[in-house]
């Protein structure tokens, strides 16, 4: 499988170990970067590269999933996701590194380095390379339904739109807004 990473600064030293184990593995890497440590620099660009590049390479039938770090991986779980047809997650514990994979097809996952190990990143990262989709046709079309919004705007109608459902006031109590 072919994995792109990205980080900032805060990841670099696990990106760099997690490019030897991945590889150790059989996988393909491609870093994304940064090449050095620079504690100043920005993760956007590094984040969406990587994200891109999964996109490219599902979309060329090439088995591909990417991987993005930093202090917390909120910041690139966020940069991961502007990238049309990333689905980014942020992975904190062997539970949600499956559960992103199983239930939400992701491609991309974020990883706080500085709220792990590095022996716990591996477990997590080997978790969600090692975990398929299940195609269960919940999770399949609440993903088409993230897709067609993602692409066009598209939502589900609201099921509070026709049942008289009043608008909440500020102070959470309910107002007919059409009778003022």
């Amino acid at each position: 499988m072919r994995i792109h990473l990205a980080t900032d600064h805060a990841g670099l030293e696990f990106s760099t170990q997690l490019q030897h184990h991945l590889a150790e593995q059989g996988h393909e890497v491609i870093d994304h970067g940064p090449i050095e440590y620079d504690p100043l620099d920005d993760y956007p660009a590094f984040c969406i590269r990587a994200a891109q590049a999964v996109v490219r390479d599902q979309n060329a039938g090439v088995e591909a999933l990417g991987i993005v770090f930093g202090g917390s991986g909120n910041g690139e779980q966020i940069a991961a996701n502007k990238v049309q047809g990333i689905r980014a997650a942020l992975v904190w514990s062997l539970a949600t590194a499956e559960l992103a994979r199983e239930h939400n097809d992701a491609n991309v996952i974020a990883i706080g380095a500085r709220q792990h190990t590095f022996e716990q990143v591996t477990e997590f990262i080997d978790r969600f390379v090692s975990t398929p989709f299940s195609n269960e046709e919940r999770h399949s079309r609440r993903i088409a339904q993230l897709a067609a919004y993602e692409t066009d705007g598209t939502l589900e109608p609201d099921p509070r739109a026709g049942a008289g459902a009043g608008v909440l006031d500020a102070d959470g109590s309910s107002f007919d807004p059409e009778a003022g």
